[in-house]
């Protein structure tokens, strides 16, 4: 896998024009690491406010482990099912088997 160059090589005389592009290819290479930090709509529970598509998904900032002995599970978001203000979102589960 390539990564994007942090250290950009054109826009020398610009130091505002090199902190973006640095910014943009620290954040292109966090999300194509899956990285949390990569991700400006994580939040700790399903929208309330805002517009949202059928198919928007928001990462869970806060993933826990939750459920009774074996049949556990951790939410890892909200997935927008109706589009709206705000939608409607149905949690999305991961069982960890535990």
């Amino acid at each position: 896998q390539m990564k994007l160059n942090t250290q950009p090589r054109v826009g020398i005389k610009d130091p505002d024009l090199q902190r973006e592009l640095r910014e943009h290819a620290q954040q292109v290479n966090a999300l194509s690491e899956g990285r949390l930090v990569g991700t400006y709509n994580a939040a700790t529970a399903a929208p309330t406010a805002g517009q949202f598509a059928q198919g928007d998904f928001v990462r869970n900032s806060a993933p826990v482990e939750l459920g009774a002995a074996l049949s556990r599970y951790v939410i890892t978001g909200w997935l927008c099912t109706a589009s709206g203000t705000p939608g409607t979102f149905v949690q999305v589960r991961s069982q960890t088997g535990n």
